[in-house]
């Protein structure tokens, strides 16, 4: 949730984009202007006089939280606290994955055995944990970056690895569509960054494939999981044969 701190400093922002002077805004407000001035620089009042100012610019005040929000930074990583309530709940966890896809709530109850208001409920905690900002209509925003990625060993990874990595690696990866590369080298240290931004890239593009692909109808769509991966590795029945 945002600050008072964090509204007025948007306000200030709203008065300059307006051409609204302290002088204006003292008038519209029936203070002095002194007063205003040292107002908005401690940066701290009651939200009624948040309210008044927002009446002053013609602005509505669920727009102003909203602008505030939208300025917030976005999170690369959760915290371990935060990871640890997301696999805690395996529907929660279901939602977590969905909303990272940012499927919507119908999409969802229609493809899971989910009703609407486990759906509803799973959302809201999405927001409490700070994976989103649920909007009206059961509408959400993604509170995170395009570079998010969970805690390479915290709890989401670890539950990933202890049941979903052999299910995976058990496919034939021979349909259409599928297939597994695996290719050993040794490279320039000073490269092995440059091909993890590659890699990156061809996960974005994949999202945003995704993304794009939402409009198309349920029949010409599949569910692809894209696994890309990079380390400094050398299977274990090799390494011991080392001298």
């Amino acid at each position: 949730m945002s600050t008072t701190a964090d509204l007025v400093t948007a306000l200030k922002k709203e008065l300059k984009t307006a051409q609204m002077t302290y002088a204006d805004l003292a008038q519209a407000l029936g203070m002095a202007e002194s007063s205003v001035k040292r107002m908005l620089a401690k940066g701290d009042m009651p939200l009624s006089r948040i309210d008044a100012i927002c009446r002053a610019l013609a602005l509505d005040f669920a727009d102003l939280a909203r602008r505030v929000a939208d300025a917030q930074p976005l999170l690369k990583e959760l915290s371990q606290e935060q990871e640890k309530a997301v696999v805690g709940d395996k529907k929660l966890l279901l939602m977590a994955i969905c909303v990272l896809s940012q499927w919507t709530l119908e999409q969802v109850v229609a493809t899971y055995r989910l009703t609407e208001a486990e759906g509803i409920k799973y959302l809201a905690q999405l927001d409490r944990i700070g994976i989103i900002e649920l909007r009206p209509l059961n509408r959400y925003r993604l509170k995170l970056a395009k570079t998010f990625r969970w805690r390479p060993h915290g709890p989401v990874m670890n539950y990933f690895r202890e049941h979903a990595l052999l299910d995976y690696f058990a496919g034939g990866f021979d349909g259409t569509g599928e297939g597994v590369l695996l290719v050993h080298g040794n490279i320039s240290r000073s490269l092995a960054p440059a091909f993890m931004e590659r890699m990156q890239r061809v996960a974005q593009d994949f999202a945003q494939q995704h993304l794009a692909d939402q409009k198309l109808p349920e029949r010409e769509r599949e569910g692809y999981t894209l696994l890309l991966a990079m380390r400094s590795w050398e299977f274990e029945a090799f390494s011991s044969m080392r001298r």
